[in-house]
């Protein structure tokens, strides 16, 4: 290549680059969005483009479906449609003789988003390289503006929903003004759902503000989930839970929601690919109208906790669904009830009831025999013990607690004792 071609060359590239830019900055300033960016950035380099968030979920893009099929073929496309983004390096990656790449998308410091391209022949080139960075500038001024407004829009939202949930707001008239405002439709039957992401065992102490951007990419995933299913559906952030009201279908109404929650929760949680956070859910029974809906906000708060406490994290616990526990519910949550329940599983449950081994392992014996009502032979055979063995542990426990294998009344207390301590704190 001789000179005047490198320099050719040269000018012919810094011209579109500028051009670019050119064009990225007056889509910002005419009001324009990401799936204009990525339109534009794919028209110019020749590439297909996706935003998406920092984990992957995608947000707008200009690719075709024939670039789909290679990147789901390559497994860069996890089967809800999410980019794979942790699986690519900072230098890109060939794909099927083209080029994959992601670019950060930042401001400030904090990641807002990525810019994945995919040049369907050859590898990208240094021209291309600036560009995108570009690009991602340019989207990074539009994506800060847009969580400004929607920063704005949520803590409207949020206020309405949080007073409406705790009968804070009940004329009509106020409560049609502002759904037809949000362009929501929550006089119908829905189920409420919370949920809320949960504490991981080992994680290194993290700042406010590190929980505060965990906190945020999932209640954006949970309203992008939302919005692709109804975009009437309400889903806001309360800060700690973010809570939405799933419609459900008369027809579907007899199992509780638990097929639309099921198909919503799998697609919250993906492949839990890109650093994404495990969560809990509660889910209340139907609520037939907004009348129902304060009852069943706190219907899905209490399946939440209990189904973490019973179940441990990444649990989606329906309210319907807690037996006993349901009862309990309605025991108001005061430092009197509290005392109240612990005096009750100390008197049902006596020594069963402390903090050590010994003490858990008798309740796991008295459980399976509670079970099996009382049959030795097959509680035995359950938790792998010689018949003897649990004769033994029958003996020692109606030692402790009395004559539990012939009076009913001991064993009913005993029972619920036991589903107590489960979800005492």
């Amino acid at each position: 290549m001789t000179g005047s071609d490198a320099e050719r060359r040269a000018t012919t590239a810094l011209a579109r680059l500028d051009a670019l830019h050119t064009g990225l900055t007056q889509i910002v300033l005419n009001g324009g969005d990401l799936a204009g960016i990525a339109d534009e950035v794919a028209r110019v380099l020749g590439v297909g483009v996706v935003f998406t968030s920092v984990d992957g979920r995608e947000w707008e893009s200009a690719l075709p479906s024939s670039a789909r099929t290679v990147l789901r073929a390559a497994d860069y496309l996890d089967e809800t449609g999410r980019v794979r983004v942790e699986r690519l390096g900072e230098a890109g990656t060939a794909v099927a003789g083209g080029w994959l790449s992601k670019h950060r998308v930042t401001a400030g410091g904090t990641d807002l988003a990525r810019l994945v391209c995919f040049r369907p022949e050859g590898r990208s080139t240094s021209d291309d390289v600036h560009a995108l960075e570009r690009a991602a500038t340019v989207a990074a001024l539009l994506i800060t503006r847009q969580e400004a407004v929607m920063a704005v829009e949520n803590k409207y939202q949020g206020d309405f929903l949080r007073d409406l949930l705790l009968r804070h707001a009940a004329d009509p008239q106020y409560i049609a003004e502002h759904t037809e405002t949000f362009c929501w439709d929550i006089d119908r039957p829905v189920v409420v759902v919370v949920a809320e992401l949960d504490h991981v065992p080992g994680d290194e102490p993290t700042s406010s503000q590190q929980r505060r951007q965990w906190q945020q990419r999932f209640s954006a995933a949970w309203r992008q989930v939302t919005r692709g299913q109804d975009p009437r559906i309400a889903c806001v952030d309360f800060s700690s839970e973010v809570v939405t009201l799933l419609p459900v279908e008369p027809t579907q109404s007899g199992d509780g929601g638990h097929a639309v929650v099921g198909r919503t929760v799998t697609a919250v949680v993906g492949d839990r690919g890109g650093g994404r956070r495990p969560f809990s859910a509660g889910v209340s029974r139907v609520a037939a109208g907004i009348g129902d809906l304060p009852a069943a906000y706190g219907q899905a708060r209490r399946a939440v906790e209990v189904g973490r406490r019973v179940n441990g994290g990444g649990s989606t616990t329906f309210f319907d669904q807690l037996g006993l526990h349901r009862l309990f519910a309605l025991i108001p949550d005061t430092a009197q009830s509290a005392a109240e329940l612990q005096a009750f599983i100390r008197d049902a449950l006596g020594p069963l009831a402390e903090s050590t081994s010994e003490a858990a392992d008798l309740r796991r014996s008295l459980q399976v025999l509670l079970d099996t009502n009382f049959n030795v032979a097959e509680a035995a055979r359950l938790q792998f013990f010689h018949y003897n063995t649990m004769r033994y542990r029958l003996t020692k426990l109606e030692r402790l607690l009395g004559p539990l294998s012939t009076d009913p009344q001991r064993r009913i207390d005993a029972a619920v004792a036991l589903r107590f301590l489960e979800i005492s704190p």
